[in-house]
């Protein structure tokens, strides 16, 4: 079963606390699961979130899938502050209140490239429709690429991942939280992530109507 269960720039400080975002907080949450959308056009499409849980692959699927656009990458588990990376690294996941700053951190970086007309792959787990609205607040241009992924492919990424400080003990907080995006939910495109990173990158471009 795959894991539909619950779990650049200089404009944005990274790791400094902003304003808490929790009014834009949406608790409904959504069981079924997207097909992808039909491709989009590549002039409006500005922003794509590379989005799962630990382990689906975000940072390399979304680093490459930059480099093959041309795009600017950031991962946004850069603009953690020290005191959410300390937790992650016990096994501990995240609270609503906790991922606030960091979402609205990572907004700003939307928006800032947003202004620029600097299109950007961010890798970002946004795990919840709330978090994924507060990203997309106000920017028609932002498109959510799923990676979904096996929960066993998943574990054994995560056991063999070394120097980070979400490792293994994260996943269940993680697939716990997430909330799969829902059929109304537009501007998500699922992909099967059990692939090569080759395979995962071209099929994302035409996805999303890449050159």
């Amino acid at each position: 079963m795959r894991t539909r269960t619950r779990d650049e720039s200089s404009d944005v400080a990274r790791g400094q606390p902003e304003a808490v975002v929790g009014a834009h907080m949406n608790p409904n949450r959504q069981e079924n699961p997207v097909d992808p959308l039909p491709t989009t056009d590549p002039e409006a499409t500005q922003v794509v979130v590379v989005m799962g849980v630990s382990g689906a692959g975000k940072t390399t699927v979304g680093r490459a899938l930059a480099k093959r656009l041309g795009w600017a990458f950031e991962d946004a588990d850069a603009y953690h502050n020290d005191a959410a990376k300390a937790k992650m690294a016990t096994g501990t996941g995240l609270t609503d209140a906790d991922r606030a700053p960091w979402l609205d951190r990572l907004a700003a970086l939307i928006r800032a490239h947003g202004r620029r007309g600097t299109p950007l792959a961010l890798a970002c787990s946004a795990l919840k429709r709330a978090y994924r609205e507060v990203l997309a607040e106000g920017e028609p241009d932002v498109r959510f690429l799923w990676l979904d992924v096996e929960a066993d492919t998943l574990r054994e990424r995560l056991e063999q991942r070394a120097g980070h400080f979400a490792g293994a003990d994260l996943l269940a907080s993680q697939m716990e939280a997430f909330e799969p995006p829902g059929s109304e939910e537009r501007g998500v495109l699922r992909i099967d992530a059990d692939q090569p990173v080759a395979d995962l990158v071209e099929q994302a471009r035409k996805m999303i109507g890449g050159s």
